[in-house]
């Protein structure tokens, strides 16, 4: 008998349905932290028992390891994922994605100091409805099931040279 590997299917966009990126910033001892919350509304073609697979190929394929840790793409050449921040806005562009949204004041300041951002890119759809308050957002980002499952990487900020 012959089996299909996952990692040998297509990569179904479809399957992510709509992708939202959600940005805040967190205090710490060392100052403010910029972050990026990715993640599946669960209203694609396969409905949200689909999105976890779905994710999970689409970070494979863009190199980016899930529920392995925290992968430091400031010391990785050739990932095929970007975060490109302008005035007013930003976008986090990788293989088969291209996320534009719009990030608090708060985390411009943030990414400007740093210079990247930490991303968490889940693979558990977003729990129902759209994202609402940061409360909800931060609930979702720090609860274990979404933290093992998830993609994290620290991301290096690009900008547009004048």
């Amino acid at each position: 008998m012959t089996s299909i590997s996952p990692d040998t299917r297509p990569l179904r966009t479809a399957d992510l349905g709509t992708l939202v990126i959600m940005s805040w910033s967190r205090e710490t001892p060392d100052g403010d932290v910029p972050f990026l919350l990715a993640c599946s509304l669960g209203d694609g073609e396969g409905g949200p028992e689909a999105v976890p697979d779905a994710v999970e190929r689409l970070l494979r394929h863009s190199g980016i390891p899930v529920g392995d840790g925290v992968l430091d793409a400031t010391r990785v050449t050739g990932l095929p994922v970007t975060l490109l921040v302008v005035p007013g806005a930003a976008a986090l562009t990788m293989r088969g994605v291209n996320a534009q949204f719009v990030p608090t004041p708060e985390w411009r300041k943030a990414v400007d100091e740093r210079g990247y951002a930490c991303l968490i890119f889940a693979t558990r759809p977003w729990p129902g409805g759209e994202p609402g308050d940061g409360e909800a957002v931060a609930a979702f980002a720090n609860d274990e099931a979404t933290l093992s499952g998830a993609a994290q990487v620290i991301l290096p900020v690009r900008s547009l040279r004048s």
